[in-house]
């Protein structure tokens, strides 16, 4: 199975930002041991902090991965252009937020990609995106 995970703006920034939100660990470090928890699977890992090059990302992998798990931070909120991307492409998307967007901000309750994906997983820390890819399994 060949997976791709694309994370968003300041999701480089883990293990340094808000550590009491977004736990102590980098995501490298977190995607080494994701990998090692499935050997028998290509799981890669994407990180922008540009709209326009996560859509690119969305274009290059949408007809051809098994599966995507996108965690597009706060352009979840807003970006119109990212759901529209969603809505072109064939692979079955899976959102993951590390918080629970639903006990932060109003403006992170709505999300504008949720319509284009599959299933919808927040507030489970880091290991949110564990339990995305076991969604493709």
């Amino acid at each position: 199975m060949k997976l791709i995970i694309i994370n968003g703006p300041n999701l480089n920034l883990l293990g340094i930002r808000e550590k009491e939100l977004y736990g102590k660990d980098s995501f490298e470090t977190y995607f080494e041991q994701l990998t090692l928890k499935f050997p028998n699977h290509n799981i890669e890992f994407y990180q922008s902090n540009i709209e326009g090059e996560i859509i690119n990302k969305l274009h290059e992998v949408g007809f051809s991965y098994n599966g995507i798990i996108l965690n597009a931070g706060a352009y979840t909120h807003t970006s119109l252009a990212i759901a529209d991307a969603l809505a072109a492409i064939k692979t079955p998307v899976v959102e993951v937020h590390i918080t629970n967007i639903y006990k932060r901000e109003k403006i992170r309750h709505k999300s504008l990609i949720a319509p284009h994906c599959t299933g919808s997983i927040s507030g489970f820390g880091i290991k949110s995106y564990e339990l995305a890819v076991r969604s493709f399994l």
